[in-house]
């Protein structure tokens, strides 16, 4: 009997059952307490995931902080080990504005912006633990519906990172 249904074809696995939970509680999340909340709560895993990620890197580059081009360099470089699809698109002295074109979370993300707080956090919380200042404006998300994402990474308090509408990071 058991050999029957193992055979059964169903995309079950781990990863996909992963990110279907997460798709799952944060969808219930969005229902219960709003988008906003729910993107509050999820800003807060995604705070502590920062701090992690950012230790291990400073701790594989043997260095107390990151500099620019390290940070830079890093947030691509996370978001490819999870299968994402992150690059520069532009970058200056006050901003390093980032595209995508697979989230990690697949197609599970779509309708699911609470989701997105995760980059907003990771990166926000990176950038500003070491240059000191990071706003965070997530412009286009696939889970919006968008064919990619535009995330811009302010480094630096100016006019136009207090136009855009996002979240600010200072370091701890």
């Amino acid at each position: 009997m058991s050999s029957k249904i193992e055979a059964v074809e169903i995309p079950l696995e781990r990863d996909n059952f992963l990110r279907t939970l997460l798709r799952e509680l944060s969808g219930t999340l969005q229902d219960v307490v709003g988008l906003e909340e729910a993107s509050g709560f999820i800003s807060v895993v995604g705070q502590r995931i920062g701090d992690n990620i950012d230790g291990q890197y400073k701790a594989a580059l043997q260095v107390k902080q990151l500099s620019y081009e390290q940070v830079r360099d890093v947030l691509v470089d996370l978001k490819r080990r999870i299968q994402g699809d992150f690059f520069v698109l532009e970058e200056d002295e006050e901003k390093i504005v980032f595209g995508n074109r697979h989230c990690p979370f697949g197609d599970k993300v779509l309708d699911r912006p609470a989701l997105c707080m995760m980059t907003s956090n990771v990166f926000g919380v990176i950038a500003a633990e070491n240059l000191g200042y990071a706003k965070v404006v997530l412009e286009e998300t696939i889970a919006q519906g968008h064919g990619g994402c535009r995330v811009v990474v302010y480094i630096k308090p100016s006019a136009h990172a207090d136009a855009a509408e996002g979240r600010e990071y200072y370091q701890s």
